[in-house]
Formats: C-alpha cells, sequence, structure tokens
C-alpha cells in the first residue's frame, strides 16, 4: 500500500493564505457564511495535494486521521446583476447540510438533493426577477454554483476526476457521466414530458446544468434511461449528479496528490 501523506506542520497550515474570492465591479463584499459544525469529533478538512490519510472510508474516500488540520474545499461567489442578487458557498468535504433559498421553491429542492446525496455544504441565497419568470435567477444560480465548484475545486491534485452513477426514482432512471476536466461540454438527453413541475419550468433544467458547466469546466453527460414522471425524472438527474460530482472530486490515495492527467494539468484554459 502507498505510504498516506502527512500533514504539514500546523504553523505552516496557518500561515497559509486561502485563494481570494474573484471580485467585479459590481459586487459588494460578501459576508461570511458559517456552515453547522460537524456532530462527529474534530472537523476533517482536505485540501489538494494535502491530505492526512490513513486509510479508506466505506465509499471508498479517504478517511483522515483525528487531529489533522488542513484547509477545507470551500468556494464562496456572490453575483449581483440588474436581474438577481445570488451569494453562493459549497464546501466539497462537508457533511450533506443544505441551506438554500433561492426563491424558487422546486429549484430548492433540487439543490437539497446535490447537498444530501454529494456530502457537501450546499448555501445558496438568491433574489431575483422572479414575477416576470424563473429564468435569470435559475441561471445565475447555476453560474456561481459552477464558479465556487471551480474555486473549491482549485488545482485538482490528487482527485478522481471522473464520476458516473445511475440513479432511479420509481419508475425514471438517469445515468450522469461527468469529467472534472476543466473542458466545458454538456450533452443533456432528458425527455422531460411537462411543461412544468409546480410553477418550474421544465425547459430550465438543462439551462442550469448548461450554466454550471459553463463556469466549473465540467464536461458532463445526461442520458434519461427511463421515466414518465417529470418530477420523477428530474430529481433522479440531479441525484445522479450529485453522486458522480462526489466521486469524481473525491481523493484517490494512490495518485499521492498528482494532478489527473497525462498532460500534468487540468484547468479551463
Amino acid at each position: 500500500m502507498t505510504a498516506p501523506f502527512v500533514s504539514p506542520p500546523l504553523s505552516r497550515l496557518s500561515s497559509a493564505r486561502a485563494s481570494p474570492v474573484p471580485k467585479s465591479s459590481a459586487r459588494s463584499e460578501i459576508p461570511r457564511v458559517a456552515f453547522p459544525a460537524r456532530p462527529h469529533g474534530p472537523s476533517l478538512r482536505l485540501s489538494p495535494p494535502v491530505m492526512a490519510a490513513t486509510g479508506v472510508g466505506g465509499n471508498g474516500a479517504p478517511v483522515a486521521s483525528e487531529d489533522s488540520t488542513v484547509s477545507s474545499r470551500v468556494g464562496e461567489v456572490k453575483r449581483v446583476t440588474k436581474e438577481t442578487n445570488v451569494h453562493v458557498k459549497i464546501n466539497l468535504d462537508g457533511t450533506g447540510v443544505a441551506n438554500c433559498s433561492s426563491g424558487i421553491p422546486f429549484l430548492d429542492h433540487m439543490l437539497d438533493q446535490l447537498a444530501s446525496h454529494g456530502l457537501f455544504d450546499v448555501y445558496v441565497k438568491a433574489t431575483g426577477d422572479t414575477h416576470i419568470d424563473d429564468h435569470h435567477s435559475n441561471e445565475d444560480i447555476a453560474l456561481a454554483i459552477g464558479t465556487a465548484l471551480l474555486q473549491a475545486l482549485g488545482d485538482r491534485k490528487g482527485i478522481n476526476r471522473f464520476g458516473h452513477f445511475t440513479a432511479p426514482l420509481d419508475e425514471a432512471a438517469v445515468e450522469v457521466i461527468l469529467d472534472l476536466s476543466g473542458r466545458p461540454h454538456l450533452s443533456c438527453g432528458l425527455s422531460i414530458p411537462t411543461e412544468r413541475v409546480g410553477a418550474y419550468d421544465t425547459q430550465l433544467v438543462e439551462h442550469f446544468f448548461q450554466s454550471l458547466v459553463n463556469t466549473s469546466g465540467m464536461t458532463l453527460h445526461i442520458r434519461q434511461l427511463a421515466g414518465n414522471n417529470s418530477h420523477h425524472i428530474i430529481e433522479a438527474t440531479f441525484k445522479a449528479f450529485a453522486r458522480a460530482l462526489r466521486q469524481a472530486s473525491e481523493y484517490d490515495l494512490r495518485r499521492q496528490g498528482t494532478i489527473p492527467s497525462s498532460k500534468g494539468v487540468l484547468s479551463r484554459s
């Protein structure tokens, strides 16, 4: 077995500076969002390429030593336009905590699936011109989530990179394949039978993932295998996406903190 990574001295970690959040001229200072403390002992925080691993967990993810203290993989974005005001924070090494108020109830339900099945901590607060329709809020939330993922993934050292999951929900089944490649591409093969689920326009599902792909630099393939209930099809899509993203963003112990590419780099360039 490959020798585990050893945490750097705490003095080095405490002096490390977090990556700055990109600013725009229209953006105000981002208030700090504190996720709830984990219920199980000391906080586990992993950051590529540094890991303090002592073994492999039940889902194949690295298990860090109890006294490891390294920076967590967190991205935080505030996007302000004339149409929307969006604040997003995501922790890739979370416990599935969702705190989402997008102004679109059905989208909140789907973001809850992203947190729960990805084991990400997801914070979304958004206001927008939903009196017109949900299009701008749906798009800008997805753009912000994609940018937050881009920040949280950093240089992507040591991750699995690829994810593949098929999620059933009653009669529906949806397959998601993704690559954290740095190259944005979406192939979406959903056939949603109704125009709306509640008040939510089902056209916005594909648009959500296209926007997220554009800012995160992700290759994403979505394929519907079965389904005739619109709610089930969409929810199965978000569940499969969450599981595939979790798989791709988790660490591969055998890679020993190296970038999972023969090019030696994964970037948006």
